[in-house]
């Protein structure tokens, strides 16, 4: 078994032993002759006693010599013990946040019945929301992209590395041609279309890379700008030298949290080589200095690029929070079935706070007012390719406002199937001093909640059920009162 392990489990064990004895380490040093320091390093799992001093130990606090060196917990450390041989210290990416293994492990030496109510607490609240591996590592993602305002120079730095090796001119539009070319010649890629149509369990499934053979298969119903994406993702694996990799697109599941980092960093790079930074801030600036919205501008601007919606206003959360500063935004994807009236919040993005909307309400009603609900409702209407809005979104029960644009496309992949892409900045004095539009009046504003069940709008003319989460608050409330009044009469 592992030495750090063992080593923890025993100190484990002594401390409890110890604590139970009511001594203090001093005490115990008294008691059995052996140097505070030396059993503090004991019980946090630093060092291991050589057999005379377990005898030592045994003796003085009078526990069979068996008993103090079994891996055996009682039951109120037993959920310590299967956490620590489990994997899942492995795979929490302590590492992005700075954290050391073995710090995390004088935590639990410490305070180990502590840590063992706060890990129950955490598991039973991810299986009351059916958290997953895969979610927490998503979430483990976010939170490293939140941490770093979404914005990695390394990668960028790489891209124009990538760029001047190969001598492309980012003032022009990169095209799948240009990539195909690089990865033909350069990664002996064999790319091979028309294969995945044959198999019409794979569904939505654009790409599989087959890297014995180093085969790329497409879809045949991807288009332009996701030929690009793909190939751009593809290269950014081979010039970043990246061996643990997902190799579908979408990813159907991943191994370990390296994966789904790597995969991030590929689009990232991807992002960057498409939409490269200085273009679209300088094309941005054009937009942000105009006393009103230009509507015609931004989707020039959107359009110029040989890219998706999505990936556009993924890639505005980079550059918005480096270039200009604007660091309070969210950014959301909501899917949407024709003729239903069901919306699924399945990706999403938070920098600087936590702001609403989120998923966590998936069994609730999502504000019908929202412009990211309403271009959904207007493209499954329309049939156009594209439909795109913009509002100022204010949340009275938050005291927020925010300026939303949001853009709605048809799945290629599923019949009947939208999306909405949508970015949130939030409304505050450096918003203002950046965006000369944002006193525009032709702007709708619109009053927001987050879900019907906790809305405090009256008269919501397109609400879905009533507030029950804020009636039952006001229930409680008229009950508190009253209980507190029948204290004072009697």
């Amino acid at each position: 078994m592992k030495e750090d392990y063992i080593k923890l489990i025993f100190g484990l064990k002594l401390k409890q032993i110890r604590t139970d004895n009511k001594l203090s380490l001093f005490g115990l040093s008294k008691l059995s002759g052996l140097s505070k320091s030396y059993l503090n390093e004991i019980e946090n799992g630093k060092k291991y006693p050589k057999p005379d001093k377990i005898a030592i130990l045994s003796e003085k606090l009078d526990v069979p010599y068996d008993q103090m060196v079994s891996l055996k917990l009682d039951k109120n450390l037993a959920p310590i013990g299967d956490l620590l041989q489990s994997k899942i210290l492995k795979e929490i990416p302590l590492e992005l946040f700075g954290i050391k293994e073995n710090t995390l492990i004088d935590i639990v030496a410490n305070a180990p019945a502590k840590v063992n109510a706060f890990i129950s607490t955490i598991i039973e609240i991810a299986q009351h929301y059916s958290f997953s591996r895969e979610s927490f590592f998503l979430a483990s993602l976010r939170s490293f992209q939140e941490a770093n305002n979404n914005y990695f120079d390394d990668l960028e730095q790489s891209v124009l590395k990538f760029v001047k090796a190969y001598q492309l001119d980012l003032r022009q539009t990169v095209s799948s041609k240009d990539l195909e070319e690089i990865l033909i010649e350069e990664y002996g890629y064999s790319i091979i279309e028309n294969e995945l149509s044959k198999y019409e369990a794979l569904g939505n499934l654009r790409s599989v890379f087959v890297p014995k053979t180093h085969t790329l298969l497409l879809a045949n119903g991807i288009d332009e700008a996701q030929r690009t994406f793909i190939y751009a993702k593809e290269l950014a694996y081979n010039f970043l030298e990246i061996k643990d990799r997902l190799y579908t697109f979408p990813w159907i599941k991943f191994e370990s949290f390296d994966q789904v980092l790597n995969n991030f960093y590929a689009s990232y790079f991807a992002g960057a080589l498409v939409i490269p930074k200085d273009e679209l801030t300088l094309q941005l600036e054009t937009v942000f200095e105009k006393e009103t919205f230009d509507k015609a501008l931004f989707l020039q601007i959107l359009k110029a690029f040989n890219t998706s919606p999505e990936s556009f206003y993924q890639r505005l959360t980079n550059i918005l929070p480096k270039a200009f500063n604007i660091k309070n935004l969210f950014f959301l994807r909501i899917t949407h079935k024709a003729d239903s009236e069901k919306f699924y919040l399945n990706k999403e993005l938070h920098l600087s706070h936590q702001h609403s909307p989120r998923a966590n309400e998936t069994n609730e009603h999502y504000c019908r007012r929202w412009v990211s609900l309403k271009v959904l409702k207007d493209i499954s209407i329309s049939k156009n390719s594209h439909e795109f809005d913009i509002q100022i979104s204010n949340y009275p029960s938050h005291d927020t406002k925010y300026l939303v644009l949001s853009s709605a496309t048809k799945d290629p992949f599923r019949n009947n199937q939208y999306r909405s892409i949508s970015i949130g900045l939030l409304i505050n004095k450096q918003l203002e001093r950046k965006l000369k539009f944002l006193g525009d009046k032709t702007i709708k504003k619109q009053e927001v909640g987050v879900t019907c069940e906790r809305c405090a709008i009256k008269d919501c003319e397109v609400r879905q059920t009533s507030a029950i989460y804020l009636e039952k608050k006001a229930k409680n409330k008229k009950i508190e009162i009253i209980v507190e009044e029948l204290n004072a009469k009697f």
